[in-house]
């Protein structure tokens, strides 16, 4: 059984999903120290205009895994589950959840800055920010994929994997 909750809940865009972010980023930036990570926000909550699970997404890059390793302890102080299991299929990354609903819910991915995970991840997130229509179409992708698997966090992202290979590949 997964450690993760598997319902999918679509959201209209809020405009205060990135203010939510900014909220979380002043805390992690002190909790990791001014100025040690670069921290990022990624996934559709970050493009304006999209709808997405209300959950933001946090891209926290630093020099080595080993940065999110020895700040787990505070970061779990600070609401976040760390969730090892997801590191069999993505060995690159650290993965956090914090799911108090205050001010938001977060994913945390800690990842070494300048990987392939943060390149695309940026990559992608900067692409729909600059094209509407990339972006209504992900949007459609989006609901049409998380009506044929309201249940299942797995097939919801796998179906996405296609359009989100075909955006990177035309720009990277």
């Amino acid at each position: 059984m997964s450690s993760l909750p598997e319902s999918l809940e679509l959201s209209a865009y809020s405009p205060m999903w990135p203010a939510i972010f900014d909220m979380e980023r002043m805390r992690l930036d002190q909790l990791f120290g001014p100025g040690t990570v670069a921290i990022e926000h990624i996934g559709s909550t970050a493009v304006p205009g999209l709808g997405a699970k209300p959950v933001i997404d946090v891209m926290v890059g630093a020099a080595t895994l080993e940065v999110f390793e020895i700040r787990a302890p505070e970061l779990q102080a600070q609401g976040y589950r760390y969730v090892p299991e997801l590191e069999k299929s993505n060995p690159t990354r650290r993965y956090f959840v914090k799911t108090d609903g205050q001010p938001g819910n977060f994913n945390l991915h800690g990842v070494v800055l300048g990987t392939t995970f943060w390149r695309e991840h940026l990559a992608f997130r900067d692409a729909l920010r600059m094209s509407p229509t990339l972006t209504e179409e992900y949007w459609k992708i989006k609901r049409r994929t998380a009506t044929r698997h309201p249940n299942d966090r797995t097939a919801y992202a796998d179906a996405k994997t296609a359009f989100i290979r075909m955006v990177l590949d035309a720009i990277l």
